[in-house]
């Protein structure tokens, strides 16, 4: 079961301010480029649930405390490789999907990334999570999941093609290749690049043309494109994480963690 969510006046590793109807929300773990830990995953959620039910919140802008956007899961934290093995896949008793995962896709207002720093792993999931990326020129983007002997969530799954191709998709997802904000740009991932200076007061200046709109039509309208983007988030979801599971019992997936911590290359077997 999902636990409840935290309440945003009780976040440890975000900051989450609703000012002239935009809610910001700010991952602030900055000593670890805002590396999401068990907790952080919990007040992610919470905070896109918290601008959902919001009626005076009609735009969320997410963005990380510099240096980066989002590194992905804290490895040391999470990513050990000893995760107990999981059951064969069986499609009657799936897992749920990430459900920070799902309060991001679902949020019922417009959602803008502003990507300053390293979005890779998790992180590229979070931007992919947003209707509109901008991004500054610091930014770089990885699905780096197939290096760690894993498949991504329902992000690079469901968004990521229908944001730049199918076939791009498959060649950033089967490789785990890191790329610039000016490559992300030419491939039409994110729709604006930036100097780093001036991302946030360019993300906000969007934020607040579209929060000048009528609300009600902006949730119907945010509705209405989630309606029409097709994939079923929850059964993509739910199968991602029941794959990601069967993975982390890997030995692929404990040399894919062990290899990064020691900084060298990876030895992969097939087990």
């Amino acid at each position: 079961m999902t636990s409840a969510p935290v309440a945003p006046d009780a976040f440890m590793h975000l900051l989450y301010e609703v000012k002239d109807h935009v809610a910001v929300i700010t991952l602030n773990r900055p000593e670890r480029h805002n590396a999401l830990n068990r907790r952080a995953y919990d007040e992610v959620r919470a905070a896109f649930l918290a601008a959902s039910a919001d009626n005076d919140v009609r735009c969320v802008v997410v963005t990380g405390a510099d240096p980066a956007f989002c590194s992905g899961e804290d490895v040391k934290e999470m990513m050990t490789g000893e995760k107990p093995a999981a059951p064969a896949l069986n499609v009657q008793a799936r897992r749920p999907p990430t459900p920070a995962a799902m309060a991001a896709l679902e949020c019922s207002v417009p959602v803008i990334a502003a990507v300053n720093g390293a979005a890779v792993g998790w992180g590229m999931e979070l931007a992919l999570y947003a209707d509109i990326r901008v991004a500054s020129e610091k930014a770089k983007f990885a699905e780096l999941f197939i290096r760690r002997g894993l498949i991504c969530d329902v992000g690079g799954l469901l968004r990521l093609p229908a944001i730049v191709g199918p076939e791009m998709a498959a060649r950033l997802l089967y490789t785990g290749d890191v790329i610039t904000a000016e490559e992300a740009a030419r491939i039409r991932l994110v729709s604006e690049l930036t100097p780093h200076a001036e991302l946030m007061p360019r993300a906000m200046a969007l934020a607040g043309r579209i929060a000048a709109n009528p609300p009600l039509a902006l949730r119907y309208m945010k509705e209405g494109l989630r309606r029409a983007h097709g994939g079923d988030p929850v059964d993509v979801g739910g199968w991602a994480i029941d794959v990601i599971y069967r993975l982390f019992a890997t030995e692929d997936h404990r040399e894919g963690v062990r290899s990064f911590l020691e900084k060298r290359e990876p030895m992969f077997t097939g087990r």
